[in-house]
């Protein structure tokens, strides 16, 4: 998992969170522990597209966007090089 400060970066987000998983199943637990997180706080205001099977979801909750891929996808998008010029706050191995 790895977050990203994108403030300087972009201007469509403060925040890059990227982790992956090893199947769609963990894909979708990732998912639903985020989305079951947001609602114990009391924020509901988000939007998800893609799936599991997809190898990529997406929440995006406005100044902060979740990446959940299968291991395949994020090595293909490389979205930690892409967003290079965004430092790296947190990163997990």
């Amino acid at each position: 998992m790895v977050l990203l400060d994108t403030r300087k970066a972009c201007s469509f987000a403060d925040y890059f969170v990227i982790c992956s998983g090893e199947s769609d199943r963990q894909l979708e637990a990732i998912h639903r522990a985020v989305v079951d997180a947001l609602k114990a706080e009391g924020n509901i205001q988000y939007h998800s597209e893609g799936i599991a099977t997809s190898g990529w979801i997406l929440l995006d909750l406005g100044s902060i966007v979740i990446h959940i891929f299968s291991t395949a996808q994020r090595d293909f998008y490389q979205l930690e090089s892409l967003w290079s010029a965004a430092p790296v706050v947190v990163k997990m191995i």
